[in-house]
């Protein structure tokens, strides 16, 4: 549109995400673009409507390209308060499915996952495709609190995180079951930092919704955590010791009471650090609880860097799914 105002008309027409520098003449488009099951690549286009975008970069390999990677469904499924929670959704061929499930919960809380791009969480993206190949459904759900749906959205977790954060993932199972045949049974959930603090609080206060949850990364107490991040959501432990209490999942752990529960976390994070999963550890021994166990690396940070960390990883996920849930 003209600065002075005029009419509206479309540059780009490639579904996807569009990141453009315009050139210093004003004739031409830079374009960084992606799409949900192709990785970002530059393209070059002329500055006018109707014009084609032309592909400078070529980033995949020849094996990636091969295999045929999943555009993840986009749906919306009813919460138990009546709102419409966005998520992506990955189905397995019809002659594999196998009945069963997963939930996946990203992280950062503030975070937007359910679009048309190629995500940040390209791993997951993967470790999906792998699990659909093997019959499972996948959910990734925008929780509450997740960026794009405006204020109500994203204050809905204020001074209780682990309340409608965590309740749209259990109506996520419970859409899975209703709308897609998934034994209600067999359904896991996991994910990193918050995506892990998440899956501890769903296995410790939503007993029986999840068979299995992998929690990786995680946050057990908010007390111990970035005050700059939690004074916005849960105010300060002097202030509000009771939003921090009920938020956070070692005041919970007594809840675990079934299912399978897998913890992971790096011995050098300097984020979520890892004494808190040495007190969450520690506490579920003083509870004598069991099915549960720790998986430690000693050289990771809170994101992985080692290719052989992050294979053990999902290695250690998949066996806990494929024993428990299959």
């Amino acid at each position: 549109m003209p600065v002075a105002g005029g009419t509206m008309e479309r540059l780009t027409t490639l579904p996807g995400n569009h990141e453009v520098s315009l050139s210093p003449d004003e004739r031409w488009l830079a374009i960084r673009y992606s799409y949900s099951n192709k990785p970002w690549e530059l393209y070059l286009q002329e500055n006018k409507p109707g014009s084609k975008p032309m592909q400078v970069t070529k980033s995949t390999t020849s094996d990636f390209d091969k295999y045929p990677w999943r555009e993840p469904e986009l749906v919306w499924f009813k919460a138990s308060d009546g709102m419409d929670v966005p998520a992506r959704l990955y189905r397995p061929a019809g002659s594999r499915r196998n009945g069963a499930a997963v939930v996946f919960v990203h992280g950062a809380g503030y975070l937007q996952n359910v679009h048309r791009w190629w995500s940040t969480y390209f791993r997951e993206f993967l470790f999906h495709n792998f699990l659909a190949d093997n019959g499972f459904t996948v959910l990734d759900i925008d929780y509450r609190g997740s960026q794009g749906y405006g204020r109500d959205w994203r204050t809905g977790i204020y001074r209780y995180m682990g309340g409608k954060d965590l309740s749209d993932q259990v109506d996520g199972a419970h859409y899975l079951a209703e709308q897609h045949g998934i034994d209600p049974g067999r359904i896991g959930i996991y994910g990193g930092s918050y995506g892990g603090f998440i899956t501890l609080m769903a296995m410790f206060t939503a007993p029986g919704t999840f068979r299995s949850g992998a929690a990786l990364r995680s946050v057990t107490d908010w007390a111990h955590y970035n005050h700059g991040y939690t004074s916005n959501i849960l105010n300060t432990p002097l202030e509000d010791s009771i939003a921090f209490r009920r938020s956070s999942p070692i005041y919970h752990a007594e809840g675990f009471t079934q299912g399978n529960l897998l913890m992971l976390h790096g011995m050098t994070d300097t984020n979520v650090q890892f004494q808190d999963v040495v007190r969450l550890s520690q506490r579920l021994i003083e509870l004598k609880k069991e099915n549960w166990e720790l998986a430690v690396f000693p050289m990771e940070d809170h994101g992985f860097v080692e290719p052989s960390s992050w294979t053990d990883e999902y290695r250690r996920i998949w066996e806990l799914f494929w024993r428990t849930l299959r």
